[in-house]
């Protein structure tokens, strides 16, 4: 393709052969279920990657706030494909802990990553950035936690309002979509500090139609292999003797959410605070705020009916977590301290996931 550096093809030629090499452990019969896992999850993060790499192609055109919303966007469609296709063949648990994860795993592991390596380059050890887009987040995150909390409240307590769980999350989907819709609109509206170029020479642009063709192409990756990965997630499980809830919570989720993984660390090691955070933060908001709401309301096409009511231990995990989050970034500042102190919290709730039915 035009403008593509050769180091960039060797990398699309990687991920077309890893892509191709997932298709036919999935077709073809006597590949280990374990083995088609493994390598399904690995064309996913390189489909995940080649829509990172197209959609910073073409929003470095429009600014570090559009191309902050962008990249969280079209990272985000690894994730969505595998949530629809888990509620497609009947697996809730892990489409909810799916959702759940990539929340707690871009909100927790991710920024913590991001603060770490962004806060260790300055001389002082601390990151600085704009403080209105985690305070933003947060209050995404408290808004869909409120909802969360409520339905599971209802839930454990089978009190009336159990009964209409249903319905419940269908309004709290309308409602929470629209509160995300009028908060886009603000974003976008407003003028957002830019980053310093950062280390190095300014990366290279590509041709626009280019950047569009990548991007359509990860896309349609991004659909197929995670069918792929989803058809050989249960066998899996099953085979390493590990939770649904892990699986969702832990493997699923970092493995449909490895553009913010790469992408977020790499920005703040090049000392883009903004942009970094811009991402990682994008990503936590519209998971919450967008997709989940989303999936919500698709899932009523689907076998599987998707709600807000999640087992209570996941609805504290994720209040707490708003409350995390808000605490440590809502000053515009990061240190290492609270970059680890962020991952631990992650590493706990990973081990609950893991003693979880």
């Amino acid at each position: 393709m035009a403008g593509l550096s050769p180091r960039r093809r060797v990398a699309l030629a990687g991920v077309a052969l890893v892509t191709v090499l997932a298709g036919l452990a999935r077709y073809i019969s006597g590949v280990p279920h374990v083995a088609a896992f493994v390598i399904a999850g690995i064309a996913l993060g390189g489909a995940a990657w080649v829509v990172s790499f197209a959609t910073e192609q073409v929003g470095e055109r429009f600014g570090p706030a559009v191309t902050g919303l962008m990249q969280s966007t079209l990272g985000n469609l690894p994730e969505l494909f595998v949530v629809i296709f888990a509620l497609r063949a009947g697996h809730l648990v892990v489409a909810q802990t799916a959702i759940l994860g990539s929340i707690l795993v871009n909100a927790l592991f991710v920024l913590g990553m991001v603060l770490v390596v962004g806060s260790w380059r300055e001389p002082d050890k601390v990151m600085r950035f704009s403080a209105r887009l985690p305070n933003d987040t947060a209050t995404l995150l408290l808004i869909a936690s409120f909802i969360i909390v409520l339905v599971a409240l209802a839930d454990t307590s089978h009190d009336s309002a159990s009964h209409h769980i249903t319905a419940i999350s269908i309004v709290g989907a309308i409602v929470i979509l629209i509160v995300y819709g009028t908060w886009i609109v603000q974003y976008l509206g407003t003028e957002h500090p830019t980053d310093q170029p950062g280390d190095g020479p300014a990366p290279q642009r590509l041709p626009i139609a280019t950047s569009v063709t990548l991007l359509i192409l990860g896309g349609l990756a991004s659909a197929l292999v995670s069918a792929w990965f989803v058809n050989a997630l249960e066998p899996t499980i099953h085979s390493l003797g590990i939770s649904q809830s892990f699986a969702g919570l832990v493997i699923v989720a970092i493995a449909g959410n490895a553009v913010e993984h790469s992408v977020g660390i790499v920005l703040a090691a090049k000392g883009q605070p903004e942009l970094a955070i811009s991402v990682v933060k994008n990503s936590v908001a519209q998971i919450a705020a967008f997709m989940y709401p989303l999936l919500v309301l698709l899932s009523l096409l689907t076998a599987t009916t998707l709600t807000f009511a999640l087992a209570p231990i996941y609805a504290g995990a994720l209040l707490g977590t708003s409350v995390i989050v808000w605490q440590i970034t809502g000053d515009g500042e990061g240190t290492p301290f609270e970059g680890v102190a962020l991952m631990a919290a992650f590493v706990i709730l990973a081990v609950v996931a893991a003693f979880e039915q």
